[in-house]
């Protein structure tokens, strides 16, 4: 059910747009007022959330390291691992964001020998196909934006260019289409068949697979099998833009499908475990330098309280600790 429920969920929600835009003329819902409230939903419900975790108080430094501290002069320190200075901070996170280090590490824990051996051993496939997800997806992404201008600019050209170098077929095979279909197969895949993310796996984790698998199917299908109206698309999402939105015709159900999911997706992302990309930047195991053996990090947010001294201590003490042979500082 973990399964199913999220699998009818996203085919229920092409079926409604597939029936609302051929039987019912919903064009302009699905096309105009769906994406704009999307969109809105999006950027507020990132900036809440973001909001949220800055306010969030981090009286000490928890960076979470794997490597040796910055101490004596003659121990060699892990400058990335264990960053002291925001350089190392700012390459640390470099390398955790573009290319995902963490993830590249001994992350697969098992039992060996009958159970008696605990061994540590690593997950590159898992890596690999995170990789090549989030960067194929971002690479789409950024090859959509040439619907958005008059006049298609230079990087997106050269992005475009260097996707289809292989220049196979008529149009012109994208490598990222692929990829992108690729890898969040094989996502899904691993998360029924391996029996451990099985049982951890909720129906929030296969939604979000089942709704790119959708986006990227549909993508797929209109540009190499069933042709759409670029022009008309065109023409909706610089309306779109520039606030100013039309509803061209002939476009075609399957577009709106294919726009009704991605409204999905952003909709969905603030409140659904996607919003890691915003708060990867906000995390303080990453985003803070451990430097606690050089500088005292006082909690600016702790209430003043009557502190016992020693000397109140001995004061109230002193005869009981000289007769049990406890030596005192004032007799």
């Amino acid at each position: 059910m973990k399964i199913l429920i999220p699998f009818f969920a996203v085919v229920a929600l092409i079926l409604l747009v597939a029936a609302g835009v051929k039987a019912t003329g919903l064009e302009f819902l699905f096309g105009v007022l769906i994406p704009y409230a999307a969109v809105a939903t999006f950027a507020v419900g990132i900036v809440l959330r973001v909001v949220k975790w800055a306010r969030s108080p981090v009286p000490f430094r928890i960076p979470t390291t794997c490597g040796q501290q910055k101490s004596l002069p003659w121990i060699k320190e892990n400058k990335i691992e264990n960053p002291s200075s925001t350089l190392g901070v700012i390459a640390r996170m470099a390398l955790e964001v573009l290319f995902f280090r963490s993830l590249f590490r001994n992350i697969k824990t098992e039992l060996r020998n009958d159970g008696s051996k605990l061994a540590y051993g690593s997950d590159k496939w898992l890596w690999l196909a995170g990789l090549a997800f989030h960067w194929s997806f971002l690479i789409i992404l950024v090859r959509h934006f040439r619907f958005f201008a008059a006049h298609v600019p230079f990087p997106i050209r050269m992005v475009e260019g260097l996707d289809s170098f292989l220049q196979i077929g008529a149009p012109l095979l994208y490598i990222t289409d692929l990829i992108l279909l690729g890898a969040v197969t094989y996502l899904f895949f691993r998360r029924v068949a391996l029996p451990m993310v099985r049982y951890i796996s909720l129906p929030a984790d296969y939604f979000p697979l089942f709704l790119i698998l959708g986006i990227a199917g549909t993508g797929v299908l209109m540009r190499y099998f069933t042709k759409v109206d670029v022009t008309g698309v065109k023409q909706l999402a610089m309306g779109l833009v520039s606030f100013t939105p039309v509803v061209p015709e002939g476009i075609g159900a399957l577009f709106y499908v294919h726009l009704f999911l991605v409204s999905v997706l952003f909709a969905y992302f603030p409140f659904s475990k996607l919003v890691h990309m915003a708060g990867v930047f906000l995390s303080p195991t990453r985003n803070m330098v451990n430097n606690s053996r050089m500088v005292r990090h006082v909690n600016p947010w702790n209430h003043p309280v009557h502190v016992h001294t020693y000397e109140e201590y001995e004061n109230d003490f002193r005869e009981k600790m000289k007769m049990a042979g406890i030596p005192v500082e004032k007799e």
